[in-house]
């Protein structure tokens, strides 16, 4: 009933459904009570279909392009941080590497330096101002020589000075040589005291030629001269005349 009255009025007034209005179906047209909504949408041309589906078609190209630079850029950036990380690893291994060859070297070191755990010898020198005496003992205390200025043969006044004390020092370096404690002898710690002439000559033997087999056994050098802070009495100074 509806549909034939509009049909009617767009007969009488055709301006009033001109393009506002698509036109009804066959079956829309015959069935007075259909439930069907009408649809007031305007028709759409093949051209305008065709503009539409061309659009579609190039939003769709876009996307999937856009998705193609995306995953492409978001592979090469995943590339690059695997890159990173590698180099990364490589660079970490190669500063363990150093480290570790580098404490090894000093293990090695230390050990060639400390390696040898057998006590040292002791070389005594006591320098006084009237005569030098210088005494090896083993790590027990137990004494293998001592020998001073007189057992060289200066007598009284005479051993004290410089060129005693030189004579002496190299007089002992030349004993341990020949009596061949050398290869018993895997380290000496040499222990000073007093500060009398006869120590600057026996380090100038020590440092010098006579010294050159003893020299390397020197693991330690130590400062045995007691110092007085006050304490008893002392005794009286000499006085002569």
């Amino acid at each position: 009933m509806r549909a034939r009255l509009w049909n009617t009025v767009e007969q009488t007034m055709p301006w009033i459904g001109r393009g506002s209005r698509q036109p009804l179906s066959q079956i829309e047209a015959r069935s007075p009570f259909s439930t069907v909504s009408p649809s007031y949408a305007p028709p759409d041309s093949a051209r305008d279909s065709a503009v539409r589906r061309q659009r579609e078609t190039d939003v769709l190209r876009s996307s999937q392009s856009a998705n193609t630079e995306s995953s492409s850029s978001n592979s090469s950036g995943v590339a690059d941080i695997l890159r990173m990380m590698q180099k990364d690893r490589q660079v970490a291994g190669q500063k363990s590497a150093t480290y570790a060859d580098g404490l090894r070297k000093r293990q090695e070191e230390t050990y060639q330096a400390y390696g040898n755990r057998a006590p040292p010898y002791n070389l005594h020198v006591y320098a006084h101002k009237h005569n030098t005496i210088i005494t090896l003992t083993r790590p027990n205390g137990n004494p293998l020589m001592s020998l001073g200025c007189g057992n060289i043969g200066f007598r009284k006044s005479h051993r004290s000075g410089y060129d005693p004390a030189y004579q002496l020092s190299s007089h002992v370096f030349a004993q341990i040589q020949e009596k061949g404690l050398l290869h018993e002898i895997k380290g000496i710690t040499l222990v000073l005291r007093g500060f009398g002439m006869g120590r600057e000559a026996f380090i100038k033997v020590l440092l010098g030629n006579e010294g050159r087999n003893v020299r390397p056994l020197v693991t330690r050098v130590t400062d045995n001269t007691t110092i007085k802070f006050g304490g008893t009495r002392s005794r009286h100074v000499r006085r002569l005349g």
